[in-house]
């Protein structure tokens, strides 16, 4: 069945997407009509591909690239693209090319809960604190491969002490202040940071927190692995620094204000060139089992996959100004801020999305601001959907007419809630569900100018992703792609792609990196873990299904936990808070089990009639195999990663009796626990005689 079209651009010809297009046709001699004639040549034609979006988008480098990639490179060991290139990556945002910026106009907009909290900072205002931020690091014994943490939440400090490690050529790594100790350690202990910034406090769902008693922990644990220096963002101005007490740890410690004034005035902006595969960033991975897994993402391969799509797929210019409501955490943050090199300015908040003005707390952010890019989660739109929020509704007067696109990530966007969002925004948003990943640090799933929005879909897989869909049933040894089109499977990717992760950092990350990525199907095909279905070889619009390791089998029947939260949101929006749906298959069954766990809504009760309802409706929506085996309340919430992503594949293992450690990666291990008690007490209702 064809998905229902919600959206077309008003001028696709006017985009830089239809531009690239007419460039390559230009300079290759050939016919190219639209997007899906555009990526197949960009997915048959790697290199040049890629050497075109290096000029086109703009890359600032002191020294040009040799060559873009060597002939049939596999994809591991990872490709070297760009070979004999120097550039620097905070020099491409602060002096973006291919663009003119006033440096007298607003670069960042910082903001919070608290409405008379914003700040404004020009472009020239930003680049004289990355000059002084920068020199201090470097005067602090900050060099080349040096690693800067940020204990931070979204917030100017936070951005300027990023670019500043990255114009010294060290290496960034950002964790939002609503971590545990225990989180943050078990990944800045793998890295060993030598120099730590962190905010005194913060303010979030209408509190003020401070955040001296878990920095000092952190800073005590990590003077024994390299820390050196700590920076105190004054951020709430009447919580104290303890500056004294951090000093008393053995570190140097300033007030952030203070550390960039002991900077020589007249020391100039000197960004270090490197080459193209030089660290830049550590994210880690969202596992259950053992640490997290610390990523190590190139300057190059970041900075050119960032600019593909904020410039192509996303429209981004100067007169753009985008609001992704993320943590420092956060992949999205680091796209976000990637921004400032198409010359767009940046909305940077923390806080609740939900405060001070309930549900319309961001709306009222994208109208007095004039927001023409909002980034959220799928959880915030169903969240709007479920209450029937309408920022658009006359009553609330909020101007968003400058608002030109909506993106959606982090779980699959409920069909309902694609239609929701033409309902409670203007119609003429592209609204872009988008999916990637830490992994790549980007996407594979993208928006796109020249395609239509439909129900559901994921627009387009970007330009120059390979991607495809591989039968989940095949080997390693056997690799098959899916037999028929629109058969779901495996999310892979078959050519190399710059923002390949360098390394995972530390002893074994190579191992670990084609562990991750190359073992599945082999050392020529990148697998991504997604459960997907493309509907449409030719138009290649992607359905996200949910993790291919949390793929539902019944009775041989495979579908995608999202196809059971769809018909959640769709029918009991307003009983059902939030769920997670997984497999159960132990050694002495025949056969899978799907069990539902749901958290109702704060005044609603879980009953049997509950349960019967749930498994009518599912039964009524998608088929008699999709009913859950078990559908129950779960008594300790959802277990989520700091980013809020569920965590299927835990539950999954727990309720299939395999052991699972839980850790700090978790956000909520006491849910974990909550499971392993249920089967604990499954196990023991069904040994009892009948």
């Amino acid at each position: 069945m064809t998905a229902s079209e919600l959206w077309r651009h008003s001028d696709p010809e006017g985009t830089q997407m239809w531009k690239f297009l007419q460039h390559v046709n230009s300079k290759y001699g050939l016919s190219l009509a639209d997007y899906p004639d555009l990526y197949k040549w960009s997915v048959n034609n790697v290199a040049d591909f890629w050497g075109d979006v290096w000029h086109f988008a703009g890359i600032k480098a002191s020294k040009p690239f040799d060559q873009v990639l060597s002939p049939d490179t596999p994809m591991f060991p990872r490709p070297d693209f760009f070979t004999g290139a120097r550039l620097n990556f905070a020099e491409n945002l602060l002096f973006p090319a291919n663009t003119d910026v006033d440096e007298n106009a607003i670069a960042v907009i910082t903001a919070t809960e608290d409405d008379n909290a914003l700040t404004e900072t020009t472009w020239a205002e930003l680049r004289d604190q990355v000059r002084r931020c920068s020199n201090a690091l470097r005067a602090a014994g900050v060099k080349e491969n040096s690693v800067v943490a940020g204990f931070v939440a979204n917030h100017v400090q936070a951005l300027v002490a990023l670019l500043s490690a990255a114009t010294l050529g060290a290496i960034w790594t950002g964790i939002s202040p609503d971590n545990g100790v225990s989180a943050v350690l078990d990944r800045l202990v793998q890295i060993r940071p030598q120099v730590l910034f962190s905010d005194n406090a913060t303010l979030y769902n209408g509190k003020e927190w401070s955040g001296k008693a878990k920095t000092l922990e952190i800073v005590k644990a990590l003077k024994q692995h390299g820390l050196e220096t700590v920076v105190i963002i004054k951020g709430l101005p009447h919580f104290e620094t303890g500056l004294g007490e951090f000093r008393s740890l053995g570190v140097k410690a300033e007030e952030h204000d203070a550390f960039l004034a002991s900077s020589p005035g007249d020391s100039p902006l000197v960004f270090s060139q490197l080459p193209p595969s030089h660290p830049l960033y550590v994210l880690y991975s969202s596992g259950t089992t053992g640490l997290p897994k610390a990523i190590v993402h190139t300057a190059a391969g970041t900075l050119l996959q960032h600019k593909k799509e904020l410039y192509l797929h996303c429209s981004l210019s100067p007169a753009s100004r985008m609001l992704y409501f993320t943590t420092t955490s956060w992949m999205m943050h680091h796209w976000s801020v990637s921004a400032l090199s198409c010359g767009s300015s940046l909305v940077l908040y923390s806080g609740s999305p939900f405060k001070p003005h309930g549900f319309l707390s961001l709306p009222i952010l994208l109208s007095s601001l004039k927001v023409t890019h909002f980034g959220t989660s799928a959880a915030y739109l169903t969240a709007l959907e479920a209450n029937n929020i309408i920022p658009i509704a006359p009553e609330h007067q909020l101007d968003l007419s400058r608002l030109e696109a909506i993106y959606s990530t982090a779980s699959p966007l409920p069909p309902s809630t694609f239609s929701f969002v033409y309902q409670a925004f203007p119609k003429d948003v592209n609204l872009a569900s988008i999916t990637g990943g830490t992994d790549i640090i980007s996407l594979f799933g993208a928006p796109c100018p020249l395609l239509p929005v439909k129900v559901g879909e994921i627009q387009c897989a970007g330009l120059g992703m390979a991607i495809a869909v591989m039968d989940s049933s095949s080997s390693s040894t056997n690799p098959k792609l899916v037999e028929k089109e629109g058969e779901e499977g495996d999310l892979v990717c078959l050519e190399p792609f710059p923002c390949q992760p360098l390394t995972f950092f530390g002893p074994g990350g190579q191992e670990k990196y084609k562990s991750a990525y190359f073992e599945r199907f082999g050392v020529g095909i990148w697998h991504h873990g997604d459960f997907v279905r493309i509907p449409d070889g030719r138009t290649g619009g992607l359905v996200m299904l949910g993790r291919s390791d949390g793929v539902l089998k019944p009775a041989g029947v495979r579908f995608g936990s999202a196809e059971i939260y769809n018909v959640l949101t769709r029918h009991f929006a307003g009983e059902v808070e939030e769920a997670v749906c997984v497999g159960r298959r132990r050694e002495r069954d025949r056969d899978e089990t799907v069990c539902l766990f749901v958290v109702m809504s704060e005044g609603r009760v879980f009953t049997p009639e509950s349960r019967k309802k749930i498994a009518d409706t599912v039964r009524r929506e998608l088929s008699a195999r999709h009913v859950p085996g078990v559908i129950e309340e779960a008594g300790g919430g959802v277990p989520k990663t700091g980013n809020g992503k569920k965590i299927e594949v835990a539950v999954k293992q727990i309720l299939s009796g395999m052991q699972v450690k839980t850790n700090a990666s978790v956000a909520n291990p006491e849910a974990l626990e909550w499971f392993k008690e249920w089967a604990r007490r499954q196990e023991e209702m069904e040994r009892l005689p009948n």
